[in-house]
């Protein structure tokens, strides 16, 4: 098998206006130029190596005999670049003869005065995989160990390690050696690189070291102290009796000046000790570091870490006294930061401390009012929320945070103001006790409420609950200045003609004013061009809604002075409820007026128009049946709704929360000294998991069969059994990566020359590097990797193909045309929940819309619903019950969250005739997204699996 895959340190871009290289050309400039032409010549030559082409015969004698013995500094770091990609052996395997040549010069270069040079020949020399280069230089890099720089001995050090890791026998003594010069060096970044070896090579040696200078560690550099934490953590992992000896040294660390360290110390802390003392600890200090990083990333990382702290049992109990400590974050202006913190700090919360909790939240929400950021109004919304579900948790709250969230009811910000009813209506619901303080201080804010929503919301809350003759009376007296008193039509015509009422005094009209604009110019201004605005300013706000043709209010308050009648009937005498009742009427009657008489901008349509002609006639019949509806139906209605929220929400709890690890009675016994890993009292060592879970094809939680069986269903094949050069490609997505593990199997009897394998790619996708050509023999076969970088959630393409010479001909280059690579994008999406209220604003937001016509051979509306969410891996947002039983119909809404942020809507509408119970589901799937390749791609993907049921149902 050829092995394709080289070590790679340096990356190299290839500018856009590369021109081809003249062979001719670039020998006479290395031969006969100046210094710049030679060094110019150089880089071209170290272009046309890193794109697969061949170094030219003789040219390799050609720049040692001109360019290695230049002393310029950019020609010595070009010629390190040189040498660490240009082939060194032979085809057979030996070593080149011209290579002593070079060992020689470098030799030289180890022994130069100039530090720069000394040190990055040793950082070279790291990357040389040639022992017969490295054994002629060992004198002179141990003798870089005494240089007066530390910028030499400490790639000294790095060069050491290297070889002793790669070429044992080269340097047999380098624990020893190491260890010696450890003891005599003062600079921080030496003592970092030399601990850092003897960690990886000789542990004992380590940590004797570590014991000897255990009290001075807080003295260290911070790049040692990483290095020692790193230590620490693997010795205790490896030996647990060794803990009690260095714990005080990770607590101490907890107090370093470098906010990595301390992220390390408190990581490992954790994972040494379940201590209460050693938890808390960890926690303050992971709180401290989100509360000083400017960095929003690092909040976000430490939050992580914060909240799978919480996840442990034993940790949460801890954890609740830190809460205030945790609010203190809300100082972050980022949004994201804040949602984490407000989610966590919900978590944690305790009768011990939810009223202090509900204090801090208090003055947040009070702090907004005059802040007119950008994120504000979602902040407020957040603020509303959480202290939403502190009141339904910790009823003992509520009566104290009432008075202040009814400030919000005026917000311009309709979702803050919905939220704020929302809790309303869920509190007075649960607690009888908070009903009066509700009903007065809702009525009390009712002439403020600016949005026609938010009213609409507040009329029925005050038509459900309100049940004394006062508090009766107060609402209808409150609609009627709200409405204006009389005739709405008379008053109306009043207003238009300028004959109101109020206007008795006659008043001086002004003449034009002088106003100056904001270019600094002149404008005159007369009464004329605010006399609308004034109109509506003397408009009551119920009249106003009217008069803009939102008459779906009407109904909304014809349904609750029905109410209201309907009650005061039974606290009133039948003078006093006779009275009232036609005062209601005559309400209901002028707002019918008003619909047709033409003033509003919008009359009255003929759904409300009917529901107020419904609401006069129960008035006047007073149907038992119907009162009852009025009276009780629509109560238990509410009622049924939040405890079908309440089960849903202990579902999802119970879903969330880890499943408990039961011991049977005939378990096998595990003893942490006959384990072969060690990882039964501490869990799995965190540096290896990490390591294995960032390369491709890690191990996963389930074991290995379980990635063999995965493999084979992403393998596709790229060309025919027929073809000279067969390939497949292993697909491995990996979020924002994309891995191509491509094998080439040489199907002729010739040998392949530069093979090469050249893809492109359509839609956002990136080919990251070029892979290399290769040379493959009769019937041999390689592995070559690419990287592909995805930038946004739409259906992608690979596609290229594979191109080879064959040796001897005199043909043309051969080419292999390969299948196309099609990315779905179901690895991108995961499904996710958001409220009604939050969906129905991304659906009128976004501008994108998809509409897929429904067609399958199903028969089952719930099936169709199910197989729509298996194959887009979207969640519906529709209770269960609401789409339980056969009405020959189905409405349901669908959301899900790409990895990248990207947020996709979808609405289902199906229908099937009874009279037809074989026909299939009919109907269409309308997709909403930001962006236009989001909702593409997901109805192609619907697409897709339809005509997929379609085949299978065929092939049965």
């Amino acid at each position: 098998m050829t092995s394709v895959e080289q070590p790679c340190y340096t990356i190299i871009n290839l500018p856009t206006d590369y021109e081809p290289y003249n062979e001719m050309q670039l020998k006479t400039d290395l031969e006969k130029g100046e210094v710049k032409v030679k060094i110019r010549a150089l880089e071209k030559i170290i272009h046309m190596i890193l794109a697969g082409d061949r170094l030219p015969n003789g040219f390799l004698m050609t720049i040692i005999r001109n360019v290695l013995p230049l002393q310029d500094h950019l020609a010595k770091k070009l010629l390190l670049i040189f040498w660490e990609i240009v082939p060194k052996t032979s085809p057979d395997g030996k070593l080149l003869q011209e290579m002593i040549l070079v060992c020689d010069a470098y030799r030289k270069d180890l022994q130069h005065p100039n530090e720069f040079l000394r040190g990055s020949t040793l950082r070279f020399l790291c990357k040389l995989k040639e022992p017969e280069l490295l054994e002629p230089l060992m004198p002179s890099i141990r003798s870089c160990l005494e240089h007066r720089h530390s910028y030499v001995r400490r790639n000294a050090v790095l060069a050491i390690f290297t070889i002793y890791r790669n070429f044992e026998f080269l340097i047999p003594d380098a624990p020893e050696l190491i260890s010696n010069y450890l003891d005599g060096e003062n600079d921080m970044s030496c003592k970092r690189n030399a601990f850092l070896m003897l960690l990886h090579a000789d542990q004992k040696r380590a940590l004797s070291y570590l014991a000897s200078c255990l009290d001075q560690v807080t003295s260290f550099g911070d790049i040692l102290q990483l290095v020692i934490v790193e230590l620490i953590y693997k010795v205790c992992h490896s030996n647990p009796s060794e803990r009690s000896r260095f714990i005080r040294c990770i607590y101490n660390l907890l107090n370093s000046s470098s906010p990595a360290v301390r992220y390390e110390a408190a990581g490992t802390l954790v994972t040494l000790s379940n201590a209460p003392t050693a938890v808390k600890a960890a926690a303050s200090c992971y709180i401290e570091l989100i509360i000083k990083e400017s960095d929003n990333n690092v909040k976000l990382i430490v939050l992580d870490r914060l909240i799978a702290l919480k996840e442990h049992p034993n940790h949460e109990r801890i954890l609740q006294d830190l809460v205030m400590d945790i609010l203190r974050v809300l100082a972050a202006p980022d949004l994201e930061v804040r949602k984490k913190t407000l989610n966590l700090a919900l978590e944690l919360v305790s009768s011990r401390n939810i009223e202090e909790m509900v204090l801090v939240l208090t003055k947040e929400v009070s702090k907004t009012v005059d802040n007119e950021h950008e994120d504000t109004g979602k902040y407020r919304q957040l603020l509303v929320r959480t202290l939403h579900t502190c009141c339904i948790k910790f009823p003992i709250v509520a009566r104290s945070v009432i008075p202040v969230l009814m400030e919000f009811l005026s917000d311009n910000n309709e979702l803050v103001a919905t939220d704020v009813l929302l809790f309303l209506r869920e509190a007075i619901q649960k607690y009888n006790d908070l009903q009066p303080l509700i009903l007065e201080t809702l009525i009390k804010s009712f002439k403020d409420i600016k949005l026609v929503k938010v009213h609409r919301a507040a009329l029925w809350i005050l038509g459900e609950y309100a049940h004394h003759i006062h508090d009766l009376q107060s609402i209808v007296e409150e609609i009627e200045r709200l409405l204006g008193e009389g005739s709405l039509v008379e008053a109306e015509q009043k207003l238009i003609s300028g004959e109101e009422e109020e206007e008795t005094t006659p008043v001086v009209q002004k003449g034009a004013t002088t106003l100056v604009t904001s270019d600094g110019t002149y404008a005159t201004q007369s009464a004329f061009n605010t006399i609308s605005k004034s109109m509506k300013e003397k408009r009551p706000t119920l009249r106003q809604y009217l008069m803009d043709g939102d008459f779906f209010i009407s109904a909304s308050l014809a349904s609750t002075l029905t109410k209201i009648s309907l009650r005061y009937d039974n606290v009133a005498s039948p003078a006093e409820s006779s009275a009232f009742n036609a005062k209601i009427m005559l309400i209901m009657a002028g707002i019918l007026h008003l619909g047709k008489s033409g003033l509003p901008t919008k009359a009255i349509t003929n759904d409300d128009k009917d529901h107020i002609l419904f609401c006069l006639r129960v008035l006047s019949e007073r149907t038992p049946i119907v009162v009852d509806i009025f009276e009780n139906l629509c109560r238990s209605a509410l009622q049924n709704m939040l405890a079908a929220k309440e089960t849903e929400e202990a579902t999802n709890q119970k879903s969330k929360e880890k499943k408990k690890h039961t011991v049977q009675t005939d378990d096998a016994i595990s003893f942490v000294q006959l384990e072969t890993d060690k990882t039964g009292e501490l869990g799995e060592n965190v540096f290896e998991m990490s390591l294995s879970q960032a390369l491709v094809g890690g191990r996963p939680a389930g074991g290995e069969s379980v990635l063999n069986s995965c493999k084979l269903d992403k393998i596709t094949q790229l060309t025919g059994f027929s073809d000279p050069v067969y390939a497949e490609a292993y697909v491995h997505v990996n979020q924002y990566d994309i891995i191509l593990d491509v094998l080439i199997v040489n199907q002729t009897n010739d040998t392949l020359q530069n093979c090469t394998l050249e893809l492109a790619t359509l839609g956002d996708l990136k080919l990251v590097e070029k892979p290399q050509p290769v040379v493959l023999a009769p019937k041999d076969f390689c592995n070559i990797k690419a990287n592909v970088k995805v930038a946004s959630t739409e259906n992608g393409i690979i596609f290229g193909n594979i191109v080879y010479d064959v040796t001897g001909a005199a043909s043309d280059r051969n080419v292999v045309v390969l299948n196309d690579i099609h990315i779905d994008i179901m690895d991108y999406i995961v499904p996710a929940s958001c409220t009604d209220t939050d969906f129905m604003r991304m659906w009128a937001e976004f501008e994108w819309e998809n509409k897929v016509t429904v067609n399958t051979p199903l028969t089952d509306l719930s099936e169709y619903l199910d197989h729509l969410l298996k194959s887009t891996n979207m969640k519906c947002l529709t209770p269960e019950k609401a789409l339980s039983g056969q009405c020959g119909f189905m409405a349901a809404n669908m959301y899900a969250r790409s990895i990248f942020g990207e947020d996709a809507l979808a609405n289902l509408s199906i229908e099937k005739s009874f009279s037809k119970p074989d026909a299939p589901v009919s109907g269409h799937i309308r997709i909403r997204a930001k962006s236009q390749g989001m909702a593409l791609s997901l109805g192609d993907k619907i697409n897709m699996t339809q005509k997929g049921t379609q085949t299978k149902v065929v092939a049965a």
